[in-house]
């Protein structure tokens, strides 16, 4: 097992991408404390894992810091450790043009993403740097790397920034055993897509399934990514395997964006 006796936090992690990975890392040997909005969904997340005592949730809506901050140490104080961070949660609402763009929809983004990955890596740095090994892993997406999406601009402004926030960590972290890295996976129907995706097709003028298919045909491969593939990636990277890769953003996107 690559990831046997690790501790894994992982916000959003009680469904899609989040939950993917929570699972991946759950049959590699972690234990992993999932962070949500939804106690029912955090209930329904564990018993599908079905880990036992190696796995646990936590309420944590990323867009509070000190309910991020509370996720990392409840997961430190219960299993001892914390080996792997994963800043999965993200989004955006309020889709539109820049000139229609709102004061809430922005600030909204920016707490779901760039802020919560902060609070979420700073706070995990803290018990990293004092055993001098750790992951963090931080879910961006190809839209951090371009800019092919209309009434989204919060949403691509924040992946770019999550980015280049990635790479900082990577450089100063480095020579103290910590490696940092961003997944920036293509299109994923995710219930967060399927939430998302209707909506943000709307403000396009198109169809959700001119929505998904318009993702599929921008890649090589013609279709969509999976969880699976994207979770696949998750542990790749947070395992010994992946000591030697840090500073990178890695596309899990059929090839979209092929830099």
């Amino acid at each position: 097992m690559q990831l046997q006796g690790q501790v894994a936090v992982i916000t959003g992690g009680t469904r899609g991408i989040g939950f993917g990975i929570a699972r991946a890392f759950a049959a590699e040997g972690a234990k992993v404390v999932m962070g949500g909005r939804s106690e029912d969904k955090g209930k329904q997340a564990l018993d599908e894992l079905d880990a036992g005592d190696g796995a646990a949730f936590q309420r944590c809506d990323v867009r509070v810091r000190e309910q991020v901050e509370d996720l990392v140490d409840f997961a430190a104080r219960t299993y001892g450790r914390l080996d792997i961070m994963v800043n999965n949660a993200g989004g955006s609402d309020g889709f539109a043009l820049v000139h229609e763009l709102g004061d809430e929809a922005w600030d909204n983004a920016l707490a779901l993403n760039l802020n919560a990955t902060f609070w979420g890596t700073r706070r995990a740095l803290r018990h990293m740097v004092a055993a001098s090994h750790g992951r963090i892993i931080n879910i961006s997406s190809v839209e951090g790397k371009q800019a092919t999406k209309a009434a989204v601009s919060h949403y691509i402004t924040n992946k770019h920034a999550i980015n280049g926030f990635t790479k900082a960590v990577a450089f100063e972290y480095g020579p103290m055993g910590i490696t940092s890295n961003a997944i920036c996976p293509g299109a994923v129907e995710t219930d967060l897509m399927k939430d998302a995706g209707p909506v943000a097709a709307e403000a396009q003028g198109i169809t959700y399934e001119q929505f998904l298919d318009g993702y599929a045909q921008e890649s090589m491969i013609k279709k969509l990514n999976t969880v699976e593939q994207v979770a696949a990636m998750a542990v790749l990277l947070a395992g010994e395997n992946g000591a030697g890769i840090t500073g990178t953003l890695v596309n899990v996107d059929g090839g979209t964006a092929a830099w």
